[in-house]
């Protein structure tokens, strides 16, 4: 498997876990999102961009910024259905702070 190209994001999620109160921490499972995967979200469903202009920011192509959304929302679903914990953390990612991207 050849390595993942990094990814652009434009800034690291403040709050980078998510859990439901309806349980104790010890009794949930956990799904884990990567900060790439945050990050196509963010672009994709809060902005609105087309997968084109997301891909472009993020510096990927469009079929792997398709991949990465669809891998995110599948992950966010299974935390919502089936009760989980959500974590943001890790991926290939470079982080871009003060500056527009590119």
């Amino acid at each position: 498997m050849r390595p993942k190209k990094t990814r652009w994001v434009k800034c690291a999620p403040g709050q980078r876990c998510f859990k439901p109160r309806c349980k104790p921490l010890s009794k949930l499972q956990g799904v884990l999102i990567s900060l790439d995967e945050f990050e196509a979200i963010r672009l994709a469903d809060l902005e609105g961009l087309k997968q084109v202009a997301a891909a472009t920011l993020m510096h990927v192509s469009r079929p792997t910024f398709s991949r990465i959304v669809a891998s995110a929302r599948k992950k966010i679903a299974d935390g919502l259905v089936n009760i989980k914990v959500i974590k943001i953390e890790g991926g290939c990612c470079k982080i871009i702070k003060g500056r527009k991207l590119k």
